[in-house]
């Protein structure tokens, strides 16, 4: 069986910048979605103080 002779419903109502736009749509909700995560995680930290200070050797 050939991938090539496979039919596949195209719809032309759908272009590629429609696709694009969805999938752009798709990531901003995620991001605000895991920004919201870690806003809550930050808010029940149980030691608040941590990761103030960083030590760096050069």
């Amino acid at each position: 069986m050939q991938v090539a002779s496979i039919p596949i419903p195209i719809n032309p109502s759908v272009t590629s910048v429609d696709v694009g736009v969805a999938v752009l749509a798709k990531n901003l909700d995620l991001i605000e979605e895991l920004g919201q995560n870690m806003i809550k995680m930050m808010e029940q930290s149980v030691a608040p103080h941590l990761g103030q200070n960083i030590d760096l050797r050069v």
